[in-house]
């Protein structure tokens, strides 16, 4: 891609999330939330008095990615004011008000003059560029300003267009890192293929830090022990109409079985069709007067954001949804941390994480309701089965552990935010 089609591509997704913006919400966000954003910039910057770490999230995936090491750098460098900023607004509008940062805002779209604009204003000692998502022109300015960047759990596979012969403005892009962590060999080797050597470390993925992290600060979540009780429970978290549809059969024709069902859309139309889909169901910010009411459904369906690495928790066997998109499973390590089984769909290829889990012993790949049924009747009758491979999903989260921790060490050896 040449820059002249790379600024086209820029024109064309500005003016096409304009358009949306009439009728579509989210994108609609998007928009408005980068009206009058450098005025903001220059209002909540001016008082500061030493030069900020920028860390950049494409959305809440990657910020949970990066979460680790960004709180480390708080607790190491505490005079250390800290900029936050998101693309999307599904990354934005969770954690807009997220207190471990000093400010948040919506990164500006790629432009030479955004960018320039933008490092005026925030002119950061140091920049963590979290797993993807690459702009030309901020990493340009960046690198003409001899900024430190550090690409965050990076992971690259041949199919993306650094490896292709159409791909020389991305491999600049790649050229202004100073350093670029990696999740896996796959990942070193192909950049060691485009003449990356000295700059690229195989550091695993932050994401485990944090799902431990989490397990390890685990608060109760109000009215889903009484719901529970003393009945098996399958979590499924992170649905989409698809993974509903495989569920519905064995849901169902399992009225013993508690089910949680936490979908990934939580608007109010999305709620209301899976409400349809399961209609012996209770929403959750229903729970606590249907409580008193008995018999309670069996079905429970979280209808907010921010529950669902903690409702895995009370689980037997879980379910992460994605996996029958053409987007892949989602995070399946929140469920993975607390030590129980793990299902999903088929996928989930470009997830390492995915594949490493299934190699463990601790997840397994469905195809299909029939599989799936099966599958879940195996693990949900036979307690010893089920017990052992959620031990062997909770020691796979557990050996991974500790890429935040040799980033932050190599901040600090290379006196990255050393005045």
């Amino acid at each position: 891609m040449s820059k002249t089609l790379y600024d086209i591509f820029l024109k064309l997704y500005s003016s096409g999330a304009h358009t949306a913006s009439l009728w579509n919400n989210k994108a609609a966000k998007w928009v408005n939330g980068r009206k009058n954003v450098f005025s903001e910039i220059n209002n909540k910057l001016n008082h500061f008095t030493h030069r900020p770490v920028w860390m950049h999230c494409a959305s809440l995936g990657e910020f949970e990615q990066g979460r680790p090491l960004l709180e480390a750098i708080k607790i190491n460098y505490p005079q250390q004011p800290i900029v936050l900023t998101f693309f999307s607004p599904s990354g934005f509008e969770v954690m807009k008000d997220y207190k471990g940062v000093d400010c948040i805002f919506y990164l500006p779209m790629d432009s030479a003059l955004h960018a320039k604009k933008f490092l005026d204003a925030v002119n950061p000692s140091l920049v963590l560029w979290v797993k993807y998502e690459y702009w030309f022109y901020y990493l340009q300015e960046l690198k003409k300003r001899s900024i430190p960047i550090l690409l965050v759990s990076g992971i690259f596979r041949n199919g993306q267009p650094f490896f292709k012969f159409y791909g020389k403005i991305w491999r600049r892009m790649l050229a202004s890192f100073t350093h670029l962590f990696v999740q896996n060999d796959e990942s070193k080797n192909l950049l060691m293929q485009l003449g990356f050597t000295d700059n690229v470390s195989i550091n695993g993925d932050t994401r485990f830090d944090r799902v431990l992290e989490i397990a390890g600060h685990f608060v109760s979540v109000p009215f889903i022990e009484e719901f529970c009780g003393t009945a098996k429970v399958l979590v499924a978290g992170s649905t989409w109409e698809e993974d509903e549809i495989e569920l519905l059969h064995f849901i169902n024709t399992n009225p013993q079985i508690k089910f949680i069902i936490a979908p990934h859309e939580i608007n109010k139309e999305n709620i209301n069709d899976v409400k349809d889909e399961f209609p012996h169901s209770v929403l959750y910010s229903d729970l606590q007067a249907a409580i008193s009411k008995h018999p309670l459904p069996n079905v429970l369906i979280i209808d907010n954001v921010g529950m669902l690495s903690r409702i895995y928790k009370y689980a037997s066997v879980t379910y992460v949804g994605g996996g029958f998109g053409a987007d892949g499973v989602h995070n399946v390590l929140e469920a993975a941390v607390y030590g129980k089984p793990v299902v999903f769909g088929p996928v989930y290829e470009k997830f390492d994480e995915a594949l490493s889990l299934i190699q463990a012993g601790g997840g397994i790949s469905i195809d299909g309701p029939v599989k799936l049924d099966a599958v879940l009747k195996n693990l949900l009758d036979n307690d010893d089965k089920c017990n052992k491979m959620g031990k062997l999903a909770k020691l796979f989260v557990h050996e991974q552990a500790g890429a935040s921790e040799k980033i932050l060490k190599y901040i600090h050896e290379k006196r990255l935010l050393t005045s």
